[in-house]
């Protein structure tokens, strides 16, 4: 079945903003693809005849010039505010005009309300007016917003009312002015801002998380209305200064082209994302780091853990018990340590031992504890941490279930490598495939105990007595799946299942399964997608009676690596220990 989109040529749209910046770019691309009637509001004043001074005038230093040169006639003083506003006057009136023009060369119509999207009463009797010449609005753009960035101990309240009002104010303002049922299209321009929060924007964070919110209240009452909060990042436009793309770069930000922004918008108004309320565009404002204190510091962080909490621990059952994979605990521990130094990321770990697994039994939850010390840091490079995982048992005896010697955060991660030995033939000497591996009934080699969480590999491209290769790919699962264990810049369960490719290699050449020990290094570069194919090339090192060491490399199709676990050992036991109970 076609979907087909509620915009047709009589459509009204209301476009707070909409006549100058991006607010204006993003409505002339939606003109271009569909040429209705656009209502633009902003409170710039849009002048019937431009000044003799300014006519035909376009350089900046001339045309002020031109502006001092006439204050003097008039026997004012040119002082540069006066001159500036007359200036910031004369190009918003230009850039309405073009605007305007702009819509009505794509075959739009548009129309400029010069009126403060706070102001309620006149906002009102400005609609009013023109919904007579135009017809019923039948959607509204929120772009209308304003900047008063300070730190928080030097905001006025005029600055937050100045910044919240414009956001908040006026989308109230704009759905009282028409009947939401009326709405077939309700777009509001939010920022990255108000969900990741950034420095010096208090107030502009709270607005744009309220324009969030109510954008899913209204898609909740009118659930045929197409709403959307659009959590813009940085644009490059004329406020993107050079030094401000400077500071966006070292700080790892990226920066939105105007062609490809306006696109997006177009995107979200596909019927095919009617449903979707919220959508955040733009890398997160990560702020700079602060400096580090010299002061080697220690942590103890505790957490109740029970399998209630944590759904996807009944996707990892050994003997019949659910139990937590060594990958999760390795996600608790670079997590905490990352969120202790925000700026900073996780590169790399080493020496993971798995002392004394933690198994759960029924529902009863447990204090764990985990230590982390700083070992060293500087301010330049690096900041390095020991771990380790703990409880207290009833005999108030100390039992430690795993640590790791050295958790490295960098300021910059490097740039990921190629694997070097890159092999992705099919030798078809294994041909099953997916969800096969995971069942009893039609698997040939004792079955993969996993889950639906740490699903699937999908297959063996190639094996060999000392490597194998596989393709994998890990379905996104939902946030209550993931319980305590967030999938981050770590993905404990596409890690887990990267593993599973040396259990088939086992399996296949020696009727043998594994679990985890240790790993020598762990490294990651970039994020392991999910949804999407990965590749895991896994070479065995030594393989004795008693337990087998090997490499793995998780890479994409080109060999790019995602992450490596070098010298990771896992202890050989019975495989009826393991599968006690099938899933």
């Amino acid at each position: 079945m076609t979907i087909t989109t509620k915009i047709r040529p009589t459509s009204v749209f209301l476009v707070s903003g909409g006549a100058k910046g991006i607010t204006a770019k993003c409505t002339i691309k939606l003109a271009q693809h569909y040429p209705c009637k656009f209502i633009l509001i902003g409170r710039s004043e849009l002048i019937d005849t431009e000044p003799d001074w300014a006519k035909d005038c376009f350089d900046e230093p001339v045309l002020k010039k031109r502006i001092m040169e006439y204050l003097v006639s008039l026997g004012e003083k040119p002082i540069p505010m006066n001159v500036q506003k007359l200036y910031n006057k004369v190009i918003s009136h230009r850039e309405i005009k073009q605007t305007l023009e702009a819509i009505q060369q794509v075959g739009g119509y548009a129309e400029y309300l010069s009126v403060d999207v706070t102001n309620t009463d006149e906002l009102k009797q400005k609609i009013a007016a023109v919904i007579e010449r135009t017809g019923p609005i039948n959607g509204i753009i929120h772009g209308a917003g304003n900047l008063a960035d300070k730190l928080i101990e030097k905001k006025t309240e005029q600055d937050f009312e100045k910044v919240y009002t414009a956001k908040v104010k006026g989308l109230e303002n704009l759905l009282s002015c028409i009947k939401p049922s009326q709405l077939e299209y309700l777009v509001l321009f939010s920022s990255v801002t108000g969900f990741y929060g950034n420095i010096g924007q208090t107030d502009y964070a709270i607005a744009n998380e309220i324009l969030n919110k109510s954008a899913h209240l209204v898609k909740q009452r009118y659930p045929e209305c197409h709403v959307v909060a659009i959590n813009w990042g940085g644009w490059d436009s004329g406020m993107m200064t050079p030094q401000l793309k400077k500071e966006f770069a070292r700080r790892g930000i990226d920066i939105l082209p105007v062609e490809v922004g306006t696109q997006m918008l177009i995107n979200e108004l596909h019927p095919a994302n009617q449903q979707t309320a919220q959508v955040v565009i733009g890398s997160p404002l990560f702020p700079p780091p602060a400096p580090l204190n010299p002061k080697l510091q220690t942590y103890r962080i505790r957490r109740q853990l029970s399998l209630e909490a944590n759904p996807f621990l009944l996707d990892h059952v050994i003997a019949g018990k659910p139990v937590l994979p060594a990958t999760c605990a390795v996600s608790w521990i670079v997590d905490s340590c990352a969120e202790l130094y925000p700026g900073y990321k996780f590169f790399s770990c080493t020496d993971f031992k798995v002392l004394k697994g933690i198994t759960f039994n029924e529902n009863q939850a447990s204090e764990y504890v985990l230590d982390l010390q700083e070992i060293a840091k500087n301010d330049a490079q690096e900041i390095i941490f020991q771990a380790k995982i703990w409880k207290i048992n009833p005999d108030k005896k100390i039992n430690y279930h795993f640590s790791i010697a050295q958790v490295k955060l960098v300021r910059e991660l490097a740039v990921p490598p190629t694997h070097e030995f890159l092999n992705i033939a099919e030798d078809n000497i294994i041909t099953m495939t997916g969800n096969d591996f995971y069942q009893t009934e039609k698997s040939s080699i004792v079955p993969l105990f996993h889950g639906t969480s740490f699903q699937e590999l999908r297959r063996v491209l190639n094996i060999s007595p000392e490597k194998i290769t596989t393709e994998c790919v890990l379905n996104e699962i939902t946030d209550k799946q993931q319980g305590q264990f967030p999938v981050r810049f770590v993905n404990p369960y596409a890690i887990d299942l990267s593993t599973h490719t040396l259990w088939i290699w086992l399996q296949h050449f020696h009727q043998e399964v594994c679990l985890p020990a240790s790993i020598q290094t762990y490294e990651q570069f970039t994020q392991i997608p999910c949804n999407t194919p990965f590749y895991v090339s896994c070479e065995v090192k030594t393989k004795t009676a008693s337990s087998i060491i090997s490499d793995l490399i998780i890479h994409d199709r080109q060999g790019r690596v995602h992450s490596r676990m070098l010298g990771a050992k896992g202890t050989i036991i019975p495989s009826q220990s393991v599968l006690g109970t099938k899933l």
